[in-house]
């Protein structure tokens, strides 16, 4: 399944949406049509999906193949909109907790990283892990503001982040995917020269709106392997990133077990998997985002994003 975050003119808070094809369905307004009371919000159907579950069958019980628009149940109540009518958030438009994240989790970035910094490449023995504030959470379509008084490096990094569907620490490598909820696709947008002259990765990383996550999260029984997802990032059409998931250092399986040790991860954290080669500050010569240009992130099997750069 598909579910997103999404606000209507008659409804501007986000809440949440199943999709089905070009169609998106209201769930809570679903939930009161087949006389149950159902979630609103994405965080509050991870936290109690199991439970839910009951009222998603009842949904397509209802639909029984048929598009959502088709059942009267659904439609004469206005729980059925066009996908292309609606304004999608951030699947989870405010995390609870800082987005947690991989750094150097592609080989041939982690080289190109260090040939960047005039370094000798060599590939992490450690996961590297960093976090982003959660203000950075910014919709799939959302703009990507740059502020020259705030950066002037604003970078681009595809990923494919992973959501955390029930509480777990401590946990096993081999049970890892059976606490995952859904994957979403991610940009860890970057403003490289705070990152670089603050030595380290928080501030350049959680500037308000840098970190673009969507159009929806599948949920992980849609998800055969998620390290064998193609993963590409287009800026302007011009290709810049394209890669698989297949490439990670360390994979989603190890990634869980190694942030579960000792923490404990709880429903609704995401967690981004690092971003493969090409990214703008590593480029000879360095490339980084402008006032026009539009930023496409895609992950095959998850989804596409379609960011445009403004400045403020």
């Amino acid at each position: 399944m598909k579910f997103v975050s999404f606000s209507t003119a008659a409804i501007p808070k986000p809440h949440l949406g199943l999709v089905q094809g070009d169609e998106v369905l209201d769930i809570d307004l679903a939930a009161h049509a087949l006389t149950i009371i159902g979630p609103d919000q994405m965080q509050g159907l991870i936290e109690k999906y199991e439970t839910w579950k009951l009222l998603l069958q009842s949904i397509f019980d209802k639909t029984a193949g048929r598009r959502f628009s088709e059942v009267k149940t659904f439609a004469s109540i206005g729980a059925v909109h066009a996908i292309d009518k609606i304004e999608l958030a951030a699947p989870i438009p405010r995390p609870r907790k800082n987005i947690m994240c991989m750094g150097e989790n592609y080989a041939e970035h982690a080289r190109e990283t260090a040939e960047a910094r005039g370094r000798t490449a060599s590939l992490p023995r450690h996961a590297v892990i960093f976090t982003k504030a959660p203000t950075t959470a910014n919709g799939p379509y959302g703009d990507i503001v740059i502020d020259p008084t705030v950066s002037v490096q604003v970078d681009w990094e595809a990923e494919l982040a992973v959501v955390i569907g029930k509480t777990g620490k401590n946990i096993r490598e081999e049970d890892a995917l059976d606490y995952v909820f859904g994957y979403t696709v991610l940009n860890d947008v970057s403003a490289r020269d705070l990152q670089f002259q603050h030595k380290q990765y928080f501030k350049g990383k959680s500037i308000d709106g840098y970190c673009p996550m969507g159009p929806w999260i599948v949920t992980a029984d849609e998800v055969a392997d998620p390290q064998q997802l193609p993963i590409r990032l287009r800026v302007n059409d011009v290709v810049k990133q394209e890669a698989n998931t297949s490439m990670m250092i360390f994979s989603v399986r190890q990634i869980i077990a190694i942030l579960s040790r000792g923490m404990t991860l709880e429903p609704g954290d995401i967690i981004a998997t690092g971003t493969p080669s090409g990214v703008g500050f590593a480029r000879n010569p360095p490339e980084f985002l402008k006032a026009g240009d539009v930023v496409e992130t895609e992950i095959e099997g998850i989804g596409m994003m379609r960011n445009r750069v403004v400045q403020v």
